[in-house]
């Protein structure tokens, strides 16, 4: 008895490496969901895609110029750039309007969804002459926003080579065209050089949210910048620049801001005010590749949380303690099980944070959240997280946040949604209004002839003090190929609660590069239509026709601030972070929100949608939390039929009429 003891404490950590072997052998091979099923799952969606109406461009191009230290990886300096958003920006009253990104073009496009008629003609927002600009910048994404207050509906740019611009829709506007936007600096100073081109810093953005960060009843700015400020994409500089210095625990990036909204003005020659609060920013968090990031208010008191999504490194979730007029986070992070790989521990993975967005997801009233990660089976298999809330109610989970402890666990494999491919942007969203949220993510690297997986592999096994000079990092140059036949994915939840990917079955597994996926009721019937952002190819639309849909609400949720008169209708000032819970009969909840933003390259409209199946009768018991403009909480209680319905906020909710 005694040697067999012996035998199997010296044989211990080899039984408990097959043990754990076997049991992700067993994780990975769940049963799946069968061909019938599937069918029958599909069957409950329809999109017909539709063609996105552009401006004529003033240039075409199939990849960026770059610095000449990046020449043969010009294709992966060329990844990104396609950028999507589905809002209220003309005020039609519906989320009919698209700010999209084109890289072929670099240009910052406004045109009306597809299945919205020609409302008005596609139309290109330029900094210059208003603002300086230079040959080699290029815009990475757009954020509808009300800026400056006056109820109609802005847009932030953000680009590589330059801080953002405002472009402040203007109130005496009589046409709805480029010129109803005057571009405005968020970043203060005269960023024009001697030669008149821009001469100010040299941020390379990728991600930017919106939230009233400290309370006091104004949206506030996150932005969050990949490369360090340099000259990424000029083809006459020679150095300057760098790469990520480690596959896992990259810092060696651009930095974190936040900006305090402070003043504004409406009229002719609208201006907005915001002042530098980003020592708000634990120092933990201010590195980081950032490539996506969401502003939800994950405990209920109405201060969003701020999830900050990076590449090459440790993603960040920051629990908010501001004060109005101070800006304050702390780091949270996750609890490390005995069978939890450390990366897949929420703040601690070391994998490549590409997209995120927040969701209940089982119903308990608690937010859950996704994110994305390089998933390619033979490439880079890591792990997309589906991070479920593990706290039993709003209290202990509040408790948890300010003791430092953020309560979620990957539960992605056990779900089906741990791998898909090279993922991008993402959003948990119900589609059909059946009561469950499905959840959609974009794919895909760079599409070419060449297969560069077997170099990129080397490249993730190669010592990390290599890394950061572009010099050992793989050709990637026009006609190669990494991921590049990857397609949107489409989650479904099954029968037995696990998810399957639709995207085949509904016509959406196009095998092209994804980067945004934007979300929005543009037509006004309860179903919310997507559209999305292909990197070199056009965007495309997809209208929703889905048989048979559940019932739903959707609410448009405004301040009650005043909108400046004008020729021009107006959306009404958004009431971002704005959060409603929906009640039913047998104790299920539903979560929606007025996001200011979440996700990689792709936004949401400011309404709030929430699916609820076909067996819900109302009225509904809703409950609304918001801050007014004076930065006081409020709550109030509503019983409201299925619809639409619009409310303004301000010390009460008032249905507008």
């Amino acid at each position: 008895m005694t040697a067999t003891f012996g035998w199997l404490r010296k044989q211990l950590a080899g039984i408990v490496a097959l043990v754990l072997i076997l049991g992700l052998f067993l994780v990975a091979r769940l049963p799946s969901v069968s061909a019938a099923e599937q069918d029958s799952m599909a069957s409950k969606f329809h999109f017909t895609p539709m063609t996105i109406a552009l401006p004529a461009a003033k240039k075409s191009q199939s990849i960026r110029t770059v610095n000449k230290q990046y020449k043969d990886i010009a294709a992966w300096i060329s990844s990104v750039g396609a950028a999507i958003a589905l809002n209220d920006i003309s005020g039609s009253g519906k989320a009919d309007d698209l700010c999209l990104v084109d890289p072929r073009s670099d240009q910052v496009v406004i045109t009306p969804a597809p299945d919205s008629g020609p409302r008005y003609a596609p139309f290109a927002l330029d900094p210059a002459p208003a603002l300086p600009t230079w040959d080699y910048m290029a815009p990475m994404g757009c954020v509808p926003g009300d800026f400056n207050e006056d109820g109609r509906t802005d847009v932030l740019a953000y680009y590589w080579g330059r801080t953002p611009v405002l472009f402040l829709q203007k109130a005496t506007a009589t046409k709805f065209d480029a010129s109803a936007f005057q571009p405005t600096e968020l970043v203060p100073g005269d960023h024009r050089g001697p030669d008149g081109k821009y001469s100010g810093p040299m941020w390379n953005t990728d991600s930017v949210t919106t939230g009233d960060f400290d309370g006091d009843g104004h949206t506030d700015i996150f932005v969050g910048n990949y490369f360090p400020d340099s000259k990424v994409l000029d083809p006459n500089a020679d150095g300057g620049i760098t790469m990520n210095q480690s596959m896992s625990h990259a810092k060696n990036s651009g930095a974190k801001y936040i900006f305090r909204w402070t003043g504004a003005t409406a009229g002719a020659n609208p201006s907005a005010r915001y002042a530098d609060a980003s020592q708000g920013i634990p120092e933990s968090a201010r590195s980081g590749w950032t490539l996506a990031s969401s502003a939800t208010d994950v405990d209920g008191d109405s201060l969003p949380e701020l999830y900050i999504a990076n590449d090459f490194g440790h993603d960040h979730m920051l629990y908010n303690k501001s004060t109005p007029g101070h800006v304050n986070f702390g780091e949270v992070t996750g609890v490390r099980g005995v069978t939890d790989p450390k990366s897949k521990v929420l703040g601690n993975d070391s994998f490549k944070g590409m997209g995120v967005d927040f969701g209940d997801l089982n119903h308990d009233g608690l937010y859950d959240l996704f994110v994305s990660n390089i998933t390619t089976s033979w490439g880079i298999e890591e792990s997309n997280f589906q991070f479920m809330n593990t706290a039993k109610n709003a209290e202990d989970l509040r408790k948890q946040l300010h003791d430092g402890v953020a309560p979620f666990h990957d539960d992605s494999a056990e779900n089906g949604t741990a791998w898909s491919g090279w993922g991008w942007d993402v959003k948990i969203e119900d589609f059909n209004n059946s009561g469950e949220n499905q959840i959609a993510q974009a794919t895909g690297f760079v599409k070419g002839q060449v297969n560069r997986w077997p170099n990129l592999q080397e490249l993730a096994t190669a010592n990390d003090g290599l890394l950061s000079n572009p010099f050992w990092w793989p050709n990637a140059r026009a006609g190669d190929d990494i991921a590049g036949d990857q397609t949107l994915h489409f989650f479904a939840k099954s029968a037995d609660g696990r998810y399957t990917d639709l995207a085949p079955q509904l016509g959406l597994a196009v095998p092209v590069p994804t980067r945004g996926i934007a979300v929005g009721d543009t037509d006004g019937d309860g179903l919310p239509e997507f559209a999305v952002a292909r990197q070199w190819e056009e965007p495309i639309f997809y209208h929703n026709d889905s048989p048979n849909p559940g019932k739903y609400l959707q609410l448009k949720l405004t301040t009650d601030a005043p909108v400046a008169p004008g020729p021009l209708p107006a959306a009404g000032p958004p009431a971002i972070g704005a959060q409603a819970t929906v009640t039913t009969s047998d104790g299920k909840k539903y979560l929606g929100r007025v996001d200011g933003s979440s996700g990689e390259a792709g936004r949401r409209s400011f309404d709030v949608q929430i699916g609820l199946g076909q067996d819900v009768e109302g009225p509904l018991d809703v409950h609304l939390q918001w801050r007014d403009r004076s930065g006081q909480l409020r709550t109030q209680d509503l019983k409201l039929q299925p619809g639409c319905h619009s409310y303004q906020l301000g010390t009460t909710a008032k249905e507008a009429m």
